[in-house]
């Protein structure tokens, strides 16, 4: 049986969420629909709206659009910077930590892209965000709350200020905070928010995109007027259904697992391990390992092996295992090609870290003593 940590590329489907989708499945109609199937569908989803919304503290303060997961909802924010009311943005400001679907996204807008570099912790580097809003023009900032390799988590309200000082707009991907810190809307001030299901047990295929009221969003899919004429095409009622339902808990059983993996991390830099981003605030159930030999391809072969699932860093890239551009961003490009993201969950125990710490503890030291040999 497989013992799986790579909660950060997907989590397995919580029961709580299991049985709304089921429930919603057991409606069969459309929320767009007049008779009272179709209303109960429509209830369904505006529950699920009031729902997140409130385990934001955004109940008042924002509105929220489902889309069919982080990326579309990093798209819709993206779509923002090409056209707000009339006046665009004169440019957006990505930090070299994003996911892809901004990363890579943002060059498809058709406004200037200018990258935020990283501290050597891997937190945004606000300095150079204050320098580089001073001058002219409008800037839509792109900045992650927890980067989905490192667990960093950057200093968003502080961001904010800054932005919003100059008369930008901040978006944050949240997908990787979700269930892992507590998130305030209000207290974070963004302009507007991405979340997955996929992240906390939600099941794959739903997300959303929070937003401040007082912005004004415009449509990225256009038609029948679904999700307040923000998202065009039929709601994904049961995928709804689920996301709510595992917001509701997926903030329950992750404190047992902080001692697990403190234990974990100081027997691993025992090790001359690396820590990445050890001296920042990181999110508990991420941990993101590096050292000087045995590469990211030849862990996940060793830990696969013998059944663990890890990976090397964001899911998001069709398979491929590659240098993390995260890393190198943080100053260490010596690293890149050589780290292990380990991700916890709800399915996770404190003894599944040890059994991650006994079996990769002995894939290095035989590494070590090969590597030792052919270089001797």
């Amino acid at each position: 049986m497989t013992l799986y940590l790579d909660h950060a590329a997907t989590s397995p489907l919580r029961p709580e969420a299991r049985e709304a989708f089921l429930r919603a499945c057991g409606i069969g109609a459309n929320a767009s629909s007049v008779h009272g199937p179709g209303r109960k569908a429509k209830v369904m989803v505006e529950d699920a709206r009031a729902t997140i919304l409130e385990a934001l503290g955004a109940t008042g303060a924002a509105g929220l659009v489902f889309t069919s997961g982080g990326t579309e909802a990093n798209a819709l924010a993206l779509r923002q910077a090409q056209d707000h009311g009339n006046k665009g943005f004169d440019s957006i400001i990505v930090s070299e930590g994003e996911h892809d679907s901004i990363y890579v996204g943002a060059e498809a807008v058709g406004v200037p892209v200018v990258r935020l570099p990283l501290t050597l912790d891997g937190q945004a580097d606000l300095d150079t965000l204050e320098t580089l809003l001073a001058g002219p023009g409008r800037a839509f900032v792109a900045l992650m709350l927890v980067n989905n390799e490192t667990g960093v988590i950057n200093d968003i309200a502080k961001a904010a200020g800054i932005v919003h000082a100059r008369g930008g707009w901040l978006h944050v991907d949240a997908v990787q905070a979700l269930g892992k810190i507590a998130i305030d809307f209000r207290a974070l001030g963004a302009d507007s928010l991405s979340l997955s299901a996929h992240k906390v047990g939600g099941g794959q295929g739903t997300g959303a995109l929070v937003y401040d009221r007082n912005r004004t969003i415009k449509a990225a899919v256009t038609g029948g007027g679904q999700e307040l004429g923000l998202r065009a095409g039929t709601e994904n009622v049961p995928g709804i259904a689920a996301f709510a339902a595992a917001v509701d808990t997926c903030h329950i059983g992750m404190t047992a697992l902080h001692a697990a993996q403190a234990d974990v991390e100081s027997a691993v830099k025992a090790q001359g391990v690396e820590i990445v981003g050890e001296g920042a605030p990181r999110v508990p159930g991420l941990l993101c390992l590096a050292q000087a030999h045995w590469t990211s391809p030849l862990q996940l072969i060793h830990m696969d092996m013998n059944g663990i699932a890890v990976s090397s860093g964001s899911a998001c890239s069709s398979g491929k295992v590659k240098a993390s551009r995260v890393v190198a961003a943080m100053g260490r490009p010596d690293l890149a090609d050589k780290v292990l993201r380990v991700s916890a969950g709800w399915t996770t125990t404190p003894e599944d870290w040890q059994s991650f710490l006994a079996t990769w503890s002995k894939g290095y030291e035989a590494f070590m003593k090969r590597h030792t040999k052919e270089v001797a």
